[in-house]
């Protein structure tokens, strides 16, 4: 039996992009894919479920996890802890489940480094005046706080050459059929195919079931 494994996917992009507006569209559609839950180390807020919106840890068992490697990525904001754990992605993957991450560069270039067979999806906006049409309109930014995201995006997409996919967000349906594209095609790759299958034929030999 052909029994095709998961593949993680990683959308990543500079700030006010649309990562996280790509991704929710994404999931209102194809409701086959799972989202990389998180860990940290922050206390869990009212209404929150461990397991579900994070997996929460202390401090001790974070850095502990950091030092057997099993974390795909991790960062420091503000005095907590934040990381994907690599135990919940192989799990999911090996029982068939597309797993999806939503990251920042910095974060997707981690993960790429700990996990070479994912693939890897840049979200590029469609030019830089929209990119800061869309940070300013946010409401949340000062000018010097643009001007630094702005100063931050052309270093991340500088940073381009390390992703597999690139896909213009001019219009988030349009970016979004992409993304579905690329899942699609991925799961077709004769490389990840063959591979899948040489495994099957070698263990029906090995088994001597083989005929």
């Amino acid at each position: 039996m052909f029994d095709e494994k998961g593949i993680l996917f990683v959308l990543s992009g500079p700030s006010g992009v649309g990562k996280g507006t790509v991704r929710q569209k994404l999931f209102e559609q194809d409701t086959n894919l799972k989202y990389s839950i998180s860990m940290t180390t922050r206390q869990k807020r009212p209404g929150e479920v461990d397991g579900v919106d994070y997996f929460y840890k202390t401090e001790t068992e974070f850095k502990n996890l950091i030092k057997q490697n099993q974390l795909l990525e991790y960062a420091q904001y503000v005095n907590n802890y934040y990381g994907t754990p690599r135990s919940y992605v192989e799990q999911q993957l090996a029982q068939g489940n597309d797993v999806f991450l939503e990251i920042e560069v910095q974060g997707a270039l981690q993960v790429k480094d700990n996990f070479p067979d994912g693939v890897y999806i840049f979200l590029f906006p469609p030019s830089l005046d929209e990119l800061k049409n869309r940070i300013i309109n946010r409401g949340t930014e000062s000018n010097t706080l643009v001007l630094n995201r702005l100063k931050e995006a052309k270093k991340e997409i500088d940073m381009m050459s390390a992703y597999d996919y690139v896909v213009v967000n001019d219009q988030v349906d349009r970016a979004v059929t992409k993304v579905q594209s690329i899942i699609q095609s991925e799961h077709c790759k004769r490389a990840r195919i063959e591979k899948q299958y040489k495994k099957i034929m070698e263990d029906e030999l090995n088994a001597g079931t083989f005929d």
